[in-house]
């Protein structure tokens, strides 16, 4: 590959994930808002409620759970602090690790779970219309779906 080809596919790679990055943006805010407005749960609150509902027994350890939600140890630290608080989680130590904590999802973690999955799907098909309509993220949102 030439040099011009390689400044040339770089250049395109980049402006391809500018779109995704815009895109991404544009439906992460339509997201937060409409979780906090109605459900009283941020973005991040409930992706980790979503990964705890689908592990088998409803627990993770915290640096599984924070791999999964793509947040820092301490991050998921304050995010699971803050599940704590609200009722939706319980910590529950390693039974052979006593350094290892694990978060579990309490039957009100579970409610409010069920509650906004709905918003949640109806919330990102619309942020996705909006931006298909679009016409500079038109093509990124129509190669998303096709690629499924």
């Amino acid at each position: 590959m030439t040099t011009i080809a390689k400044v040339s596919a770089a250049s395109s790679d980049q402006a391809m994930w500018g779109r995704v990055l815009s895109l991404h943006a544009h439906v992460e805010r339509q997201l937060t808002q409409a979780l906090q407005r109605k459900h009283g749960v941020g973005l991040s609150e409930f992706r980790a409620l979503e990964c705890l509902v689908r592990a088998e027994d409803g627990a993770l350890r915290m640096q599984e759970l924070a791999e999964k939600v793509g947040l820092g140890q301490s991050s998921v630290t304050r995010l699971v602090g803050r599940l704590f608080s609200a009722g939706f989680v319980a910590r529950d130590f390693c039974p052979n690790d006593k350094r290892g904590v694990y978060a579990v999802i309490t039957d009100s973690g579970k409610g409010r779970y069920a509650d906004a999955r709905g918003t949640y799907a109806e919330v990102l098909s619309a942020a996705l219309n909006a931006a298909g309509a679009d016409p500079e993220l038109t093509g990124t949102v129509q190669s998303l779906r096709s690629a499924l």
